[in-house]
């Protein structure tokens, strides 16, 4: 299993929104690097629900339900399916993720404006930490 880090405006497509669907496809992403993330994500890999823009913090846990398929008119994007898992106890803001030592090389500060990240599995565990889990 390999883990992620998903961002969405919440205003846009929420948390909330998502526990409210029940699952979502995972599309209208249009940057390259982000698009190859998604090509990599298998079923049963899980994600981190990253509110952006207003919020700017890690707020629940998806799991990838299908592998990538195209997405839009020329094949040259990607999508995955997601479902809810579980609310984190409580979100775990950019602040604090900048402010660990052990966050260091995540990838989301790496490449601050994609909105498909890789998260490591050491990574994944710390923000889990955080976050009281």
């Amino acid at each position: 299993m390999r883990y992620w880090l998903l961002r969405s405006e919440p205003d846009v497509y929420g948390w909330e929104h998502l526990v409210r669907d029940g699952a979502t496809e995972w599309d209208g992403v249009r940057n390259y690097t982000a698009r190859n993330f998604l090509k990599e994500m298998q079923p049963g890999d899980r994600a981190f629900f990253y509110h952006s823009n207003k919020e700017k913090a890690a707020v629940g846990i998806m799991e990838i339900t299908r592998a990538w398929k195209p997405d839009g008119e020329e094949g040259d994007w990607a999508s995955v399916a997601v479902k809810p898992v579980e609310k984190l106890p409580r979100p775990v803001t950019l602040a604090e993720i900048k402010a660990e030592p052990r966050l260091v090389k995540l990838e989301m500060l790496r490449q601050s404006r994609l909105s498909v990240t890789p998260v490591r599995e050491e990574e994944w565990s710390v923000i889990l930490e955080m976050a009281g889990g």
